[in-house]
């Protein structure tokens, strides 16, 4: 199967995995400024992956808006979430774990 990935804005620097993606060549869709890039690492169905290096303390933008920041550099091709990024939108986002969205923070029973 084709990786594939969707760039909803040319300025953005995060596109979203229409696949699950595995290292090597995705195809760009969308208003894509290139034609794929390689991922570098497993990105799972729905998530982001870095269409450019992106350094700690940089905006991560989707949409063509900013919707969170980077908490560590983060290498071209590779998954852009909770364990690399932080949202300006939602303040608690820090405190969920990067895999299934669980809060860390408080207990549920």
């Amino acid at each position: 199967m084709e990786q594939r990935a969707f760039q909803i804005e040319h300025a953005d620097n995060v596109a979203t995995a229409l696949t699950p993606l595995a290292p090597g060549a995705v195809t760009l869709l969308g208003d894509a400024a290139e034609k794929s890039v390689e991922a570098a690492g497993e990105v799972p169905v729905g998530h982001k992956i870095a269409l450019r290096d992106i350094a700690a303390g940089e905006d991560i933008v989707k949409y063509g808006v900013v919707i969170g920041r980077a908490t560590k550099d983060i290498p071209r091709g590779t998954w852009v979430h909770l364990h690399c990024m932080r949202s300006v939108y939602d303040e608690r986002s820090s405190h969920l774990d990067a895999v299934t969205g669980a809060p860390k923070d408080i207990r549920y029973e």
